[in-house]
């Protein structure tokens, strides 16, 4: 049974940088052919998907959010973390971390997720 959580802080101050690390356990995160996706939901939206980091390494952004976000991994840990950078109040959202069995399919997995509040 895989199971992923997400950790990082739940309060971020507007301009600073989001860190969040998603902590797999019951696989690994360089298993073929997986991919590890980064999703949020602001509240009142629907879910957005932000990115993600495949079982190679290899890093995929959404058009919208690439200049400001980093994906990467731990192998070591079997982590994988997201950064978003510049944050807005408007990035105020629920974080999800999830896997696919391949790039943008159905999620088979998810974290519970963790609410996270920009706000001076």
């Amino acid at each position: 049974q895989v199971q992923l959580q997400e950790s990082g802080p739940g309060l971020v101050k507007p301009s600073q940088t989001l860190s969040l690390t998603c902590t797999v356990s019951g696989g690994s995160i360089t298993t073929p052919t997986y991919f590890w996706n980064w999703i949020r939901q602001p509240p009142g939206k629907g879910q957005e998907w932000m990115g993600a980091i495949d079982y190679r390494g290899s890093r995929y952004y959404t058009p919208s959010l690439k200049s400001r976000t980093f994906i990467s991994r731990d192998t070591t840990k079997n982590q994988f973390t997201l950064q978003l950078s510049s944050v807005t109040p408007e990035d105020t959202a629920v974080y999800y971390c999830a896997r696919s069995p391949t790039f943008r399919s159905a999620y088979d997995y998810w974290g519970r997720g963790t609410q996270v509040t920009v706000s001076s």
